[in-house]
This record gives C-alpha cells, structure tokens and sequence, in this order.
C-alpha cells in the first residue's frame, strides 16, 4: 500500500500532525502510523535557547515567540508523542509505534 509521509523538525507530533492524521485516517483508509526520529537530529542535541540562538547567528529573526520542541531524551519523546496519538479522541483504532533510525547503521529500531 501506499505511504503518507508527514515530516517536520524533530519528528515531533504536533497539533497540525494530528490533525493530518485525522484527515488520513477516515479519508484516506489510514491504519498505522510510525512516528519515526532519527539518530543525531539537530532538534535532540541542544535546547530551545541553542536553537534561537543559532537562527540569530545564521542571520535570522528574534525567533524566541516559537518553540521548537527540541528534546534531550528522543525515546522519551517518541513515547510522549505515541501516547498523543493513541489517546487522540478524534482518532480510531490506529495501531501506532515509535521508532529510531541510526544513521550510522541504517537500522530502525522500535521503542515504543
């Protein structure tokens, strides 16, 4: 079957992701989800204020009004987001899963 990819900063699942996933699911016969992080992602090695910080020294805007969502611990927030999609209340029965690609080895690891 087909698959319907859905990417942002940090793999994170954020209003707009589940509101997609609401869309994909009852229209278009979505059944499982893999929210899939990868190993050395930009948004799991430093904070919020790195982040803004580094925008502003690429020449960018006072960006502090966003979050980026950034993460120390991506299997936590792999599990965070799983559970927010699970417990979603205008979602079905989706079968969901958290994972983490190494871009070293090229593997996908499930953790949750």
């Amino acid at each position: 079957g087909d698959a319907k990819i859905l990417r942002n900063a940090g793999a994170r699942v954020t209003d707009d992701v589940l509101r997609t996933l609401v869309l994909a699911s009852y229209l278009l016969g979505v059944e499982r989800v893999m929210v899939v992080a990868h190993t050395n992602c930009r948004m799991a090695t430093g904070s919020e204020d790195d982040v803004h910080a580094a925008i502003r020294a690429a020449g960018g805007p006072d960006t502090r009004s966003i979050s980026f969502l950034t993460t120390r611990d991506q299997e936590d927030a792999l599990r965070e987001d799983v559970q927010r999609v699970c417990s979603w209340p205008y979602l079905g029965n989706l079968t969901v899963g958290g994972f983490l690609y190494d871009l070293g080895t090229g593997r996908l690891r499930r953790v949750c």
